[in-house]
């Protein structure tokens, strides 16, 4: 590269630097898109709508038909935001909590009658038409459309048998994209029944299809589709045609889902509910993140001089983008969220530190500078290439079978990996290039690594083992403890284990800053607990405090602490029993998706390092990690809510990493080893040719980490003091475990193919 060019390549650099980092801080045009201002943020940062439905009927319903049908609504809901919450209330209530939308009218329209759907005949017993067309008229795209009108009460439908079955014999409703006759694409809505429903369609077709009718879907008051029977189907799966757009297709499908809920439903109350942290969070998360950053840059440029000053423009091209995908992508941000994002820019350094360690290491051989730039990229690639492979497969896996906060969670790792990638070989490149054409050539400015003895790692190794093992155990006997006192081996929050909503309304107007310091410390005393949430009511003094679950006595102690110090009306005071947030369906889903990926990874790790103990030896470590950190959670008795999930997973990709650029730096020594080489001696060298990158990466990413735990609120904090204990527990296994397990697994497993 010219000198002339490259000063136009940094000028450029700095002008776009300029405009992305303009759009991310104050946005484009009056709606300021792009900037993270305008991104969607959850029920605890910018409050929401929260409504309460009520099961229609005077019979208890089961416990199976509430589980099935707060598992469906989860699955409507999520199409406004992944960060929506549905959770049963006492006995025959359930409720939606969705964040970063105000028009609780809006939200109630959209959703309908949950419960509401019936297929019906054309005609009924007695000959007569249950239906007609009356006209057409505009629906809501313009579009023209048919208008039917019902003859029949549905009770007098019902009578009869005109109703041939209802929404809850529909097994799934999915808009899709088929061709026709004539090749073309066309939008439809593809419809599946259960057992029941497949016998009862199959005779409703038939009649219908014999007599050239129609079957009818009614739903909420209305009909949503009266389609043509064109065949009798007996599989139970059918297609409903005509619709004119994508859009179209997908709000049948959705009506139809909803409507086929076991239970029918009708709303009790619905409320804007203001966020349940205030402001003082984003404020303390902005300081922390701000803190970090500028940390991790400090550290960049003393260690890494001018390369460490390229990676810092990167990040912040990072970041800029980051902030701009997030509101593209619509993705909503929750504190843990926010937190998550944090974590990901200190990790995004991690790809920067492996590049630079190998110029490093070139330079140290007497190469250019010039030629070691060139060659440290490309003995990077793999390290950086697999390492983030295996964390995007566990990403994939996890949004495909996710749900709730999990595919949130997902999504903000894709979008990370991909830019991490991006700005560390193409942008942090396109910077050391120029510096270098700009006169910075000596490779005093670059670093030049020192010859190192190897750290003799692998004489420790049943030390190292026996540690894991002894701290492992430990918590395990601490669950034990721990479930033989209080029921529970882990201090489950209310989003596992549900537990107590008070509501009640305030004499005067309280924001969630003084709700929580005058409250909330005197609710802990009482419930010995420091699980407690607080929202409160838009326009309105009335505030709604979640807390375990409350015996007699105790809901009594809080209702007359609340009388007497705040002068609440005691008959505004009510109490109810809500269910976990995170239903068993999505702990099962969240479950099923880490083992599934765990198991990919194990199958990537195994296809590109042609040994399957590569790949052993990773999974082992994950484990580990995972339950050092569960052991963490035990013993420090750390609440365990919604950052849990995500906790686990940022700690199973970040050790991932670690492991993989141990296992790169293996494999390449491998190739390049003598006969008399000792496979001990080069598993030693390895660990510590990569051991100022394993310890440079973890601190950068503790930086982070620890901002957020010294400038963080408290639920802030609870996410990320374990996340400080997996850092250095993955940084521990990584170095200390994972050569030495791959070394026995090889020495014990692979004799045979040793001596041959």
């Amino acid at each position: 590269m010219k000198k002339s060019r490259a000063v136009v390549g940094l000028i450029v650099y700095v002008l776009i630097l300029g405009l992305l980092g303009y759009t991310a801080v104050f946005g484009v045009g009056a709606d300021k898109s792009g900037s993270a201002g305008s991104i969607k943020l959850g029920l605890d940062l910018a409050g929401g709508v929260s409504i309460t439905y009520q099961v229609v009927g005077d019979e208890e319903p089961s416990s199976e038909d509430m589980g099935d049908t707060i598992y469906k609504l989860q699955q409507r809901v999520d199409g406004y935001s992944t960060e929506a919450q549905v959770y049963q209330e006492g006995k025959d209530r359930i409720n939606i909590e969705i964040p970063g939308v105000s028009d609780a009218n809006a939200i109630l329209e959209e959703l309908g009658k949950p419960g509401s759907l019936y297929f019906i005949a054309q005609t009924g017993s007695d000959g007569s038409a249950n239906y007609e067309l009356i006209g057409y008229g505009i629906d809501a795209e313009g579009n023209l459309a048919p208008q039917y009108q019902l003859n029949k009460t549905l009770e007098e439908l019902a009578a009869d048998g005109s109703i041939v079955l209802d929404g809850t014999k529909v097994e799934d409703a999915q808009a899709r994209a088929q061709q026709d006759s004539m090749g073309n694409l066309e939008n439809v809505v593809a419809l599946s029944f259960n057992a029941d429903g497949r016998e009862a369609f199959a005779e409703a077709t038939r009649k219908a299809y014999e007599n050239g009718e129609t079957i009818a879907i009614y739903y909420d008051g209305e009909f949503v589709s009266v389609p043509n029977v064109q065949a009798v189907i007996t599989d139970g799966n059918a297609v409903i045609t005509g619709q004119q757009s994508a859009a179209e297709a997908e709000q049948l499908a959705s009506t139809i889902r909803i409507g086929g809920l076991k239970l029918e439903l009708e709303e009790l109350r619905s409320n804007v509910v203001g966020a349940q942290l205030g402001s003082a969070a984003i404020e303390t998360s902005l300081k922390a993140a701000a803190v970090g950053f500028v940390l991790v840059v400090i550290f960049m440029i003393a260690v890494y001089y001018i390369s460490g000053l390229a990676a810092s423009l990167a990040l912040c091209l990072y970041t800029e983008l980051l902030v701009i995908l997030l509101y593209a992508f619509e993705a909503t941000l929750t504190l843990p969220g926010i937190a998550g994002i944090i974590l990901s820019v200190g990790m995004a350094v991690d790809a920067n530190v492996i590049i630079f360690a190998r110029i490093r290491e070139e330079l140290a051989t007497g190469k250019t500078v010039q030629s070691s730039i060139k060659i440290g990229f490309q003995k990077a690639l793999s390290a950086i290439l697999d390492g983030n492979i295996t964390t995007l497969i566990a990403a994939l896996v996890l949004y495909f079978m996710g749900s709730g906060t999990i595919k949130g969670f997902s999504i903000t790792l894709m979008l990370g990996i991909f830019l991490s990638m991006f700005t560390a070989l193409f942008v942090t490149r396109f910077l050391v290039n120029v510096f270098y054409a700009l006169g910075v050539q000596s490779g005093k400015a670059y670093g030049v690594a020192k010859e190192r003895k190897s750290i003799n790692f692998l004489s420790k190794r049943f030390v190292f083992f026996g540690i894991s093992v002894a701290v492992i155990l430990m918590g395990f006997v601490v669950m034990g403890v721990n479930s033989s006192k209080i029921g529970m081996p882990l201090n489950y929050s209310l989003d596992f284990v549900g537990g107590t909503s008070t509501t009640m309304t305030l004499q005067e107007d309280m924001s969630i800053e003084d709700i929580d310091a005058k409250i909330v410390p005197h609710v802990e005393e009482i419930t010995g607990d420091g699980n407690v949430q607080t929202t409160k009511v838009a326009g309105s003094n009335q505030i709604i405090i979640k807390t375990r679950t409350l015996n007699v006595e105790e809901r009594q102690q809080f209702a007359d602490f609340m009388v007497e110090n705040f002068q609440v009306d005691a008959t505004s005071i009510t109490a109810e029993t809500i269910s976990a947030t995170i239903s068993s369906e999505m702990q099962t889903g969240a479950v099923k998706a880490v083992l599934l990926s765990t198991v990919l990874m194990l199958l990537y790790i195994w296809f590109r390092f042609k040994d399957i103990r590569f790949g052993a030896s990773s999974v082992i470590a994950l484990v580990h990690d995972v339950l050092v950190v569960l052991a963490f959670y035990a013993v420090v008795r750390i609440s365990v809510g919604n950052t849990f999930i995500a906790c686990m997973l940022t700690i199973v990709g970040y050790s991932i990493n670690a492991t993989i650029v141990i296992f790169d730096r293996i494999r390449e020594n491998l190739r390049e080893m003598g006969r008399k080489e000792d496979l001990q001696e080069l598993v030693n060298k390895s660990i510590t040719q990569t051991l100022s990158r394993s310890i440079f990466t973890s601190l950068t990413t503790f930086f982070m980490v620890a901002a957020l735990e010294v400038f963080g609120v408290s639920s802030i904090r609870e996410f990320a003091l374990p996340l400080m204990a997996g850092i250095i527990c993955g940084t521990y296994s990584s170095i200390c475990l994972t050569g030495a397990m791959w070394y026995v697994f090889r020495t014990k497993l692979g004799q045979k193919a040793e001596k041959k």
